[in-house]
């Protein structure tokens, strides 16, 4: 069984949302809600001085602390790893939002239902394109496979680029970056 994550190199990102735009468009989300955030961090000093661009997004944890918290079981972990949400089973009470130590869960504006990020899941349960992010970007910042694989091409990358989880082992994150 594949364990899936990400790869997002922030040393090619120049900013230009196109992971975010296409990821709204795809899950159908409200110009307001995002399951991608950015952030951005002034590196060097004058005057040679560079923005690193920082998407962040569910991380999709082993030791998920929204799923902990969530008090119907809306949120649950997949054979794959991925963490996603049972929108027929949310109640909108946003503990799993106070328990992200990434903020990124979103309150759907429409059912009031708590959202994240779940790697394009409906996607790649039938087959078709993986992870829109993924495509979207025209640098090639993200990489997804199946970690447990160690001659795909996320595990590889992961071992040559040194890719770490934003916050270390906080969580047992399944997004790795390069920074």
């Amino acid at each position: 069984m594949a364990r899936y994550g990400m790869l997002i190199d922030t040393t090619k990102c120049i900013g230009c949302y196109a992971c975010r735009t296409a990821c709204q468009r795809q899950n159908d989300l409200l110009p307001a809600e995002s399951f991608i955030k950015f952030h951005e961090f002034e590196r060097g000093t004058y005057p040679h001085v560079t923005i690193e661009h920082v998407p962040t997004q569910c991380m999709h944890c082993v030791d998920a602390p929204c799923q902990a918290v969530c008090p119907t079981g809306a949120t649950y972990t997949t054979e794959d790893g991925i963490v996603c949400v049972d929108h027929g089973r949310c109640i909108g009470c946003k503990y799993c939002m106070a328990a992200c130590p990434y903020q990124a869960r979103v309150v759907n504006e429409e059912t009031g239902a708590v959202d994240k990020c779940r790697f394009c899941t409906v996607s790649a349960l039938d087959g078709t394109e993986m992870c829109t992010c993924v495509t979207a970007c025209p640098t090639g910042v993200r990489t997804f496979g199946d970690l447990d694989d160690p001659n795909s091409e996320i595990s590889q990358k992961i071992a040559e680029l040194n890719a770490q989880p934003i916050d270390g082992d906080l969580t047992k994150s399944k997004v790795f970056y390069v920074r």
